[in-house]
């Protein structure tokens, strides 16, 4: 699935929803590309997974505010290949750095820069330590296998929005 038509699925189901995160945020490494950057050793550029650019475009055409919530050991390597991906001015909020804890503090630190409530942020990420320690913090939080996919998005749409919010009859097919 190239990256327009995951781009369009995306803002169908966008569109299916009446209420909407303020903030979505993305873990990086098996989250939006498939490998752990400070082991990334190959001479070529890094890669992201199939769905993740069409979603972050979906997102930013929506007017929906992304940021980055990593916990990574070289914070200077994940930055350079947010750079050459072309997708670092997609996100308000950055946080990446090594910590031995959950990712409160990376929450905590995009809370106090954006100043949306953890009740209005959606997150993806694929360590469960880190969605269940997020989520007590009142952050909607999804976990995802292979990266962040359309049916990973429209889970977390789904939970962040209840069930009774997709707008009926909007989507036709």
């Amino acid at each position: 699935m190239g990256d327009e038509k995951v781009k369009d699925d995306a803002l169908d189901i966008i569109d299916a929803f009446n209420v909407l995160p303020r903030l979505v945020v993305f873990n990086l490494d098996y989250t939006l590309w498939p490998f752990y950057c400070e082991y990334w050793s190959k001479p070529e550029e890094p890669c992201m997974y199939p769905h993740a650019r069409g979603i972050l475009d979906a997102l930013k055409e929506n007017k929906v505010d992304m940021a980055i919530a990593s916990r990574s050991p070289t914070r200077d390597i994940a930055v350079n290949f947010v750079q050459k991906l072309g997708i670092d001015s997609m996100f308000v909020a950055q946080e990446i750095f090594s910590s031995w804890s959950h990712k409160t503090a990376h929450f905590k630190k995009i809370q106090q820069q954006t100043q949306v409530p953890f009740k209005q942020m959606l997150f993806f990420d694929d360590e469960n330590r880190d969605i269940e320690a997020v989520s007590k913090l009142g952050v909607t939080s999804i976990l995802v296998n292979n990266g962040v996919t359309i049916g990973a998005l429209c889970k977390g749409l789904e939970e962040f929005s209840c069930p009774s919010s997709p707008k009926k009859d909007k989507k036709k097919k």
